[in-house]
């Protein structure tokens, strides 16, 4: 048991030795770290949005059954919105790839990216009330705005991911701080 345990603190010496000598090697383990949070973190909200999409999908079904085929075609345009969404947070190159090594992201510009990403779990969180709204709302006259409401946030929250490219690539605002979430 001794030996296993001399086995594990002198492999973590050899890490701890490798990092003190090899000049940059922590910040790639660093940079490595980001990748990885940022890859969870996305991954994470795309599954919290892609179960508003599926609930949207029932609710066109269930539409459709009751007879509301009218109400279907509104629906389905937040619906590609949403699809939109969760398409671009999931295929986005993940832990600003490569940006790190390319780009010089310093503090500020990673504080935003944080901001931008906190925007954007809480557009998350925003989304399923909305869907919750058009739920309760379907066959009463809230539901053609309910319905406009859930395409306007998801709308919202893919220009927001969209501009926090931008600050990673220093695009045309790289001063742009997430739209706040109402």
């Amino acid at each position: 048991m001794a030996d296993l345990f001399d086995r594990i603190t002198g492999s973590r010496n050899l890490l701890e030795k490798i990092v003190n000598f090899v000049p940059g090697f922590k910040g790639y383990m660093d940079r490595n770290a980001r990748r990885d949070a940022d890859k969870l973190l996305r991954e994470t909200i795309a599954a919290k949005l892609e179960q508003q999409w599926l609930r949207i999908s029932e609710l066109q079904r269930q539409l459709i059954a009751d007879g509301g085929i009218d109400s279907v075609d509104d629906l389905e345009a937040a619906a590609i919105k949403l699809r939109t969404l969760i398409d671009r947070v999931r295929t986005a190159a993940y832990g600003y790839a490569g940006f790190f090594d390319a780009v010089k992201v310093g503090e500020t510009e990673l504080e935003r990216l944080y901001q931008f990403d906190e925007a954007l779990v809480d557009r998350a969180v925003q989304l399923a009330s909305a869907v919750d709204n058009i739920s309760a709302s379907v066959g009463s006259d809230g539901f053609p705005a309910a319905v406009r409401n859930v395409a306007t946030l998801a709308q919202e929250a893919l220009d927001a991911f969209n501009s926090r490219s931008e600050v990673i690539l220093g695009g045309p605002d790289t001063s742009a701080t997430p739209p706040a979430v109402q």
